[in-house]
């Protein structure tokens, strides 16, 4: 007789971010399906980031795991106040993570970071012989900082067996960077579909009403962090110009970091001239993304660098809205079809808004047809089927 198959995921910690919102839906999807047992080992207890201090236990995601039955375990310190090196831990900390590590069949790393960890177990040679996986979320590892170097080196070893990367653009950039394992799998991200659909016109009205937006004036939103690679100022840049050219849109952001609040921000919209008449609808960290694309004519994306395959282009698109990105990553193949790709420069970025604009009946039609293939299940049974052919059989039959 079978039992399911252990597999204990390594977090940075939990904070607001696109590459955690996909690997809990994949942990929390696979925990339901039955067949495997996750279990969550955070290397923090909370994160200072984006101007905000983010404690693990009233991250959604933290939450949504917590209700699908899966365990989590933490250390207890603040990611974003000192790098965690390998140095960083103390034998304590190595031990106990010796002994989850050892209770699992499979080790899944969500990027690289968390792999200080492993390089400290392997050094202090206290590293149980186990299959690891680092699941990869961005197409510029170079700002992974020394992250980078342990997944090289931990390739290099064999302490890391695999990568999952999200798009082919992370798959290349990785495999440019000098990592190789001995396993690479490219697994496109998926969404889930019942949470992130098209509002219905009552929906979207009482959404608006909520915010103070009229029901009929265009809407332009930003989900994203206040980050340089989400590059907010261009962003605030192309409101100006298009808040000057087409009168009675609003822009709504949302994000950790995205608000008055943040000193930074409110220099950027500063710098962009945007006149203090023009709604600007700085939200903050949400936790109802679904509601707020439901109200979203076009979603935009103004990153700069390091994206991969950007949850929320996937996530407006499934809602109804039409995606404006440039081109990063895998961006411009995941909304194919569907949306535009814009040069990063303020007047073609304002441009390509009232394009979609123009044109929002024909591409949202696109975009609601293009659900199927956005859809999470995908996803899920892809990482199955990699998790299951990297344990041996002998280990899934014990």
């Amino acid at each position: 007789m079978t039992r399911p198959v252990r597999v204990l995921s390594l977090y940075e910690g939990f904070f607001a971010g696109g590459a955690r919102i996909l690997h809990s839906d994949v942990v929390a999807g696979l925990a339901a399906d039955g067949g495997q047992d996750h279990r969550v080992l955070s290397l923090t207890s909370a994160a200072r980031r984006d101007a905000s201090l983010q404690d693990a236990r009233d991250d959604a995601r933290f939450r949504a795991l917590r209700a699908a039955g899966v365990s989590i375990d933490m250390f207890d310190r603040v990611a974003g106040d000192h790098p965690m090196t390998p140095e960083s831990f103390s034998r304590a900390e190595l031990e106990h993570a010796a002994a989850v590590i050892a209770d699992a069949d499979i080790v899944l790393s969500l990027k690289e970071q968390p792999l200080s960890l492993i390089v400290a177990l392997d050094r202090a040679g206290m590293l149980p012989d186990r299959p690891t996986a680092a699941c990869l979320h961005r197409s510029d590892p170079t700002h992974s900082g020394p992250a980078l170097g342990w997944l090289v080196d931990a390739g290099a070893s064999g302490a890391v067996s695999a990568t999952i990367s999200c798009a082919a653009s992370t798959a290349h950039a990785y495999a440019r960077a000098g990592v190789s394992t001995t396993h690479a799998w490219v697994i496109d991200n998926g969404i889930d579909t019942r949470r992130f659909r098209p509002g219905t016109r009552a929906e979207r009205r009482r959404i608006r009403l909520g915010l103070g937006i009229p029901e009929s004036a265009p809407v332009v939103m930003l989900a994203a962090r206040f980050d340089a690679m989400k590059d907010p100022g261009l962003f605030l840049d192309a409101v100006a110009r298009h808040s000057r050219r087409h009168p009675g849109s609003h822009y709504v952001l949302c994000g950790s970091g995205m608000t008055y609040g943040n000193p930074g921000f409110a220099s950027l919209v500063a710098q962009a001239g945007i006149d203090p008449s023009v709604p600007v609808h700085a939200l903050g960290l949400r936790e109802d993304m679904p509601a707020l694309y439901r109200i979203a004519d076009v979603v935009a994306l103004t990153s700069a660098f390091g994206e991969a395959s950007p949850l929320c282009l996937a996530e407006g698109a499934a809602s109804g809205a039409i995606p404006v990105t440039t081109d990063v990553g895998d961006a411009a193949r995941v909304v194919a079809g569907f949306g535009i790709v814009t040069p990063r420069d303020a007047d073609a970025v304002c441009a390509a808004w009232q394009e979609a604009l123009l044109h929002r009946p024909r591409l949202r039609s696109a975009a609601i047809a293009a659900r199927g293939r956005l859809d999470r299940r995908r996803m899920i049974a892809d990482y199955r089927g990699a998790i299951e052919g990297l344990v041996l059989p002998e280990v899934i039959a014990a």
